[in-house]
């Protein structure tokens, strides 16, 4: 049996540490750094130039990782300017359409804001880094419970998410000063122009999934209802009893 020499097997030991503790971190900087550079195209291209000005939403789309909440055969297609899906009939929602819906609620810091249709959890993600506590419900347990794991992995620690028909809106931490729906309904539920608190706005998608949808901003001034057309949009049909 051929031996071989004590400084060879050091060596190699120390090629193996080199590689574990040196090559990559390297390599995982530098998907970092590529990453970040797509994320700042996609503001500044898809998001910017379209018109959305709020330098929260702004930031909160620049610092989220969108790479992070698809699947993986699709990250590189993550910062592209178009919806992808993610399982279950669904999608997580174009980058401008995501900025522009946050745009909308105009969210403030102290703002407590309930999603319904948490899907990968990106829109929560977006929200989380603006205002002080987001709740989101996912009627599709895989779906929510995938989407808890990766808030948590991410730090997103002021996120709830809850399993359920998000029709009904989440009663116990109402009322809410901001409400998003990313499904498209056919009318807008009573329940969540309930739990809306006084002054606060709910950006939702109303219409139908086989003809048109149009994205509405409604508002409770004193206590009275106003809503008004902002553009044309196709999302998936909220599902659920209604």
């Amino acid at each position: 049996m051929r031996k071989y020499p004590f400084y060879l097997f050091v060596i190699i030991g120390l090629l193996v540490l080199l590689i574990f503790f040196v090559v990559y971190p390297l390599r995982g900087k530098r998907e970092e750094d590529i990453y970040r550079g797509k994320a700042e195209a996609m503001v500044a291209e898809q998001i910017q130039a379209r018109g959305v000005k709020d330098e929260k939403v702004l930031q909160a789309m620049g610092k989220v990782p969108r790479h992070r909440f698809v699947p993986e055969n699709l990250i590189p297609h993550a910062y592209e300017d178009n919806p992808l899906p993610i399982g279950f009939g669904q999608t997580i929602s174009q980058p401008y359409i995501v900025a522009l819906m946050t745009e909308l609620l105009n969210p403030e810091g102290s703002d407590r804001v309930l999603e319904v249709g948490t899907g990968s959890a990106y829109q929560a993600a977006v929200l989380s880094e603006i205002v002080d506590e987001v709740y989101t419900i996912e009627i599709f347990e895989e779906l929510g419970t995938s989407a808890k794991e990766r808030l948590e992995d991410l730090g997103y620690d002021n996120v709830k998410v809850k399993i359920a028909d998000g029709y009904y809106g989440w009663p116990e931490y109402a009322p809410f000063d901001a409400i998003i729906v990313t499904c498209a309904a056919s009318h807008i539920p009573p329940p969540l122009i309930q739990q809306l608190s006084e002054g606060g706005k709910m950006c939702i998608p109303v219409g139908s999934v086989f003809w048109a949808q149009n994205l509405m901003l409604v508002e409770k001034k004193n206590g009275k209802i106003v809503s008004r057309n902002i553009l044309p949009v196709r999302f998936v049909p909220m599902l659920g009893e209604h």
